[in-house]
C-alpha cells in the first residue's frame, strides 16, 4: 500500500515542483538545473560508491559484519537513480542519501526496524570442513589427481582426403 501511495505522489509532487520553479525562473534555467544536478549526482555517486566499494571490500578482508558498507553501497545506488531521475523532490532526496549522516540514521533506523533471521561468515559455517589428518598450512592446496598419459601419435601420416601423397 506504502508503495503504491509513493507511486502515486512523487509523481505529483515532482509536477508541482516543475510547475512552481518553471514559473519563477523560465523553462530554459529550470532544464538547466535539473541536467545540472543529474550530471553532478552522477560525479558525486561515482566518488562516494568508490568509497563505499573500498569500505566493503575492508570488511570483508578484516572479517567484519558487512552490512553497513552493504547498506551504504544500496543507498548510494538508490542516490544515483534518484539523482538520474528529473526534478526536484527526487534530486532533493538523492543528494540527502549521499551524506553519510543521512545514510548513518537511515542505517541505523533499518537496522532497529528490520529483524535479520539468520547470518553467517563465509561458506565454513554453511557446511561442515573435512577432517584433516595433520595440521593445517596456509601454502599448501588440498586435492586429488589422475596420471594421465599423453595420447599415442601414429607412426606413420595417415591421409586424411584433405592432403596429398
Amino acid at each position: 500500500m506504502w508503495l503504491l501511495l509513493a507511486f502515486i505522489a512523487v509523481p505529483m509532487i515532482e509536477i508541482a515542483l516543475f510547475i512552481q520553479v518553471g514559473g519563477l525562473i523560465g523553462l530554459g534555467w529550470t532544464l538547466l538545473i535539473v541536467l545540472g544536478t543529474a550530471l553532478l549526482g552522477t560525479w558525486l555517486v561515482r566518488a562516494q560508491g568508490a568509497m563505499a566499494l573500498n569500505n566493503l571490500r575492508r570488511s570483508f578482508n578484516e572479517l567484519r559484519d558487512p552490512s553497513e558498507p552493504l547498506a551504504d553501497a544500496a543507498m548510494i545506488l538508490v542516490a544515483g537513480v534518484l539523482l538520474l531521475t528529473p526534478g526536484f523532490f527526487t534530486d532533493a532526496v538523492g543528494f540527502a542519501l549521499l551524506t553519510p549522516p543521512v545514510r548513518h540514521a537511515a542505517f541505523k533506523w533499518l537496522r532497529r526496524n528490520v529483524k535479520v533471521a539468520s547470518f553467517s561468515m563465509g561458506a565454513e559455517q554453511a557446511r561442515p570442513q573435512p577432517h584433516r589428518a595433520g595440521p593445517a598450512r596456509d601454502d599448501v592446496i588440498d586435492g586429488t589427481y589422475h596420471e594421465v598419459e599423453p595420447p599415442k601419435r601414429p607412426t606413420h601420416n595417415p591421409s586424411s582426403g584433405w592432403t596429398r601423397h
